[in-house]
C-alpha cells in the first residue's frame, strides 16, 4: 500500500512539474509571438476610448489565495467600478449564470476583443509568474468564492486557467452549476494529454467566436 501511494505521488509530482514546464515555455513563446498584437491593442483602446488600457480586478487562485488580474479594458471607465452584490446563504445557486456587461456598456473595440477573448492575453503574464496555468478553471471573484460550498470550492485545488475544460464545453453560455461539474471533473482527471486536448480545442472556440459574451 505504501508502494502504491509512493508511486501515485511520484506521478503527481511528475505530472506538476510537465505543466509547469509547459506553462513556462508555452507564455514565454506566445508573450513573444504576440509582443506586436499587445502594443497594437494597447494603442487602439488609447486612441479610441483612453484611459486606463487595463483593467485590474481580485481574483481568487490556488488554495483560495487571492491576486490581482490584469486583462485589456472592454467596457466603459464607469461601468469598470460597478461590483455586483451576491446575496446567497450557503453556497452559489445552480442555476446561476453570470450576467456579463449589456451592448452599452461594452466599447465598440471591447466587443471584438472579447469576442475572440483578446481582453484576456495579458494573462499569459499571471502564467509567466505561477499565479495561473493555460489550463484550468477560470478565476472567480472573491464576492462569489466566498459564497462556495465543500464541492464549489474543490476547483480551487489546482491554478486557475486562461483556458479550462468548461470554456470548450460552453465557454460563457453554462450554468454555474455545469461549470463547476466540468471543473471538477478537470481537477480530478487533469493530464498532461487532457491539457493538450483543452489547448487545441480552444483554438477552435476562440476563433469560430461561439459562446463569447
Amino acid at each position: 500500500m505504501v508502494a502504491i501511494k509512493n508511486t501515485r505521488r511520484n506521478k503527481l509530482v511528475i505530472e506538476r512539474f510537465i505543466k509547469r514546464m509547459m506553462d513556462v515555455a508555452l507564455s514565454s513563446i506566445i508573450l513573444l509571438a504576440i509582443s506586436p498584437l499587445l502594443v497594437m491593442i494597447a494603442l487602439l483602446i488609447l486612441l479610441l476610448d483612453g484611459k486606463p488600457i487595463f483593467f485590474r480586478q481580485k481574483r481568487v487562485g490556488q488554495f483560495e489565495q487571492e491576486y490581482t488580474m490584469w486583462k485589456f479594458r472592454s467596457m466603459t471607465n464607469r461601468h469598470h467600478l460597478n461590483k455586483p452584490r451576491y446575496t446567497w446563504n450557503d453556497h452559489v445557486p445552480e442555476d446561476f449564470v453570470f450576467k456579463s456587461a449589456s451592448g452599452d456598456r461594452v466599447t465598440p473595440i471591447g466587443r471584438i476583443l472579447r469576442k475572440y477573448s483578446l481582453d484576456e492575453l495579458p494573462q499569459f503574464v499571471h502564467v509567466l509568474f505561477g499565479q495561473m496555468s493555460i489550463v484550468g478553471p477560470r478565476p472567480e471573484v472573491p464576492e462569489i468564492t466566498k459564497f462556495y460550498n465543500e464541492s464549489q470550492r474543490r476547483r480551487l485545488r489546482v491554478k486557475p486557467g486562461i483556458t479550462g475544460f468548461a470554456q470548450v464545453n460552453g465557454r460563457s453560455s453554462i450554468s454555474h452549476g455545469e461549470k463547476i461539474q466540468f471543473d471538477n471533473q478537470y481537477v480530478d482527471k487533469q493530464t498532461f494529454g487532457m491539457d493538450v486536448r483543452i489547448i487545441l480545442k480552444t483554438v477552435l472556440v476562440v476563433v469560430s467566436g461561439k459562446g463569447s459574451y
